[in-house]
């Protein structure tokens, strides 16, 4: 070989890797993907790495691993391919800030699992096996989280005082209302069509009537309800009748109805932190005094006083009824149509929401035994004569019989309840250790005592709460179910 021609270097083995690259809205340019994506790529030429493919989630959020479509198809690599041995990030926050840390821990030790290594290419220290990286990448994924939550906190109180200068803070415009943009001087700058953001930030957002037909609808159904005195599923049928789309498109219903007539922001209030879901946590409601309310924010949509009046009604409404009274009208619902259903109930003018009706009542099936106390009794008494007659002794202590004083065994008759398809039956077996056996009485309607059969539920064998029999539960009646009571004679030998 002659002196001019080179050597060639001695072929090296380069790593094989993927990346992944996130950016939230938040981030605006500061983080975003190709800023990531130029680091890690001199990193990977420094150290000899080949990146052979990237993974990027444009404006996503790194809280949870939900809604990432390409950290899904990541992972999906990491489980199912063998050709890289690597999965290179920028740092740990985008990787994620999981408010979980554990779950942040839990898909990097899921690529260890399957031989591939995280690397946070600015953490500045390298995976040596030492007890100081896990430590730093511990304290990197409490940093990551915690910014999340300042940032959370400080939108949330910088929502707080648009609200109380009587500006939107965020969301949709209700039914019958529109968003308009306003500049410092309060001046209507335009109309905001749905989905869109006002274009100056020192400039604020604020709701106004809307469609002047909506308006009227609006103010028909205030009129209608505190004046007229007609009840949310008549003033539902008005409004049907005569073609007028619900707020959702399609049929007005009594909820509606209600949601629009006790809905502070017709009167010209603006009510914020009604609900809360921050940090992806599951969304609930807040009690009233945690509210942030604004009155008299912008142009109402009905009068002050005539949403007062509609409340007043409300309240009059609620406080007037007795539990007894509002067994009255259940009775009168059950009699009319043969069931009980949430919809019928809110349908009933005289009866207050149907959460407060069922929680004062403790539900359906407890709202029907109590509606038909008699019929059950009756078959109570039935029942104990006839377990009377069998041979032995049978002695009745509080609520339950006890039977040659070996067995306990407590009556629980139940009338049938209405379902979508098919009747069904609500139990609750007794789980006091002194009762053996809760004795489900299974009677044909709700205005005889007839029985049809017998459940025998023991109470080692059942699980705590309400148990449902319907024709569907064939187990249930194969192993429990009785035509006769000579069962409880052999058990109570």
């Amino acid at each position: 070989m002659g002196w001019w021609i080179e050597e060639a270097a001695p072929a090296t083995t380069r790593e094989r890797a993927v990346a992944y690259y996130r950016h939230s809205a938040q981030d605006r340019q500061k983080n975003s993907v190709e800023i990531q994506s130029d680091q890690v790529r001199r990193w990977a030429a420094q150290n000899a790495v080949e990146i052979i493919h990237e993974f990027s989630d444009r404006g996503k959020s790194g809280l949870t691993a939900e809604g990432r479509p390409a950290f899904t198809e990541m992972m999906d690599w990491v489980r199912a391919r063998s050709d890289f041995t690597r999965v290179l990030a920028l740092d740990v926050s985008r990787w994620g800030r999981f408010q979980d840390l554990d779950l942040s821990a839990q898909y990097s030790a899921e690529c260890t699992r399957y031989g591939k290594q995280v690397v946070y290419v600015n953490l500045g220290i390298e995976n040596d096996g030492s007890p100081v990286y896990p430590l730093m990448v511990g304290f990197e994924r409490w940093r990551s989280a915690q910014y999340s939550r300042e940032l959370s906190d400080k939108v949330f109180k910088g929502c707080m005082k648009i609200a109380e200068q009587g500006y939107r803070a965020g969301g949709s415009a209700p039914y019958a209302t529109q968003r308009i943009m306003v500049n410092e001087q309060n001046e209507v700058q335009k109309v905001l069509e749905p989905g869109e953001r006002k274009s100056i930030q020192n400039w604020r957002v604020k709701l106004a009537p809307g469609e002047t037909q909506q308006v009227e609808v609006v103010g028909e159904i205030f009129h209608l309800f505190g004046e007229a005195g007609l009840d949310e599923r008549q003033i539902a049928g008005w409004l049907n009748n005569r073609g007028i789309s619900a707020p959702a498109g399609g049929h007005w219903s009594p909820g509606s109805i209600r949601r629009i007539l006790a809905n502070r922001t017709y009167a010209g209030s603006v009510v914020y932190n009604r609900t809360t879901g921050k940090l992806k946590t599951p969304r609930r409601h807040n009690p009233a005094t945690d509210w942030v309310v604004t009155d008299r924010a912008f142009q109402p949509v009905v009068p002050q006083e005539v949403y007062e009046r509609v409340q007043l009604r409300f309240a009059e409404r609620q406080r007037h009824l007795t539990p007894e009274e509002m067994l009255g009208h259940l009775r009168e619902i059950y009699a009319r149509h043969g069931v009980l259903t949430e919809a019928l109930v809110a349908a009933d003018g005289g009866l207050p929401s149907f959460g407060t009706v069922m929680r004062r009542l403790g539900g359906l099936s407890s709202a029907l035994h109590r509606l038909y106390a008699d019929v059950q009794e009756r078959a109570r008494t039935e029942v104990q004569s006839k377990i009377a007659e069998l041979q032995g002794t049978v002695v009745a202590y509080q609520d339950f019989l006890v039977i040659n004083e070996r067995l306990t065994v407590l009556i629980q008759p139940a009338i049938p309840v209405l379902g979508y398809d098919s009747p069904y039956w609500m139990f609750r077996p007794d789980h006091r250790t002194a009762v053996d056996i809760t004795l489900g009485v299974v009677l044909a309607d709700r205005e005889s005592a007839d029985i049809l059969g017998y459940v025998a539920m023991p109470r080692l064998m059942m699980p705590n709460g309400y148990l449902r029999l319907s024709g569907a539960n064939t187990g249930l009646i194969t192993l429990h179910g009785h035509r006769g009571l000579e069962f409880l004679k052999e058990f109570a030998q």
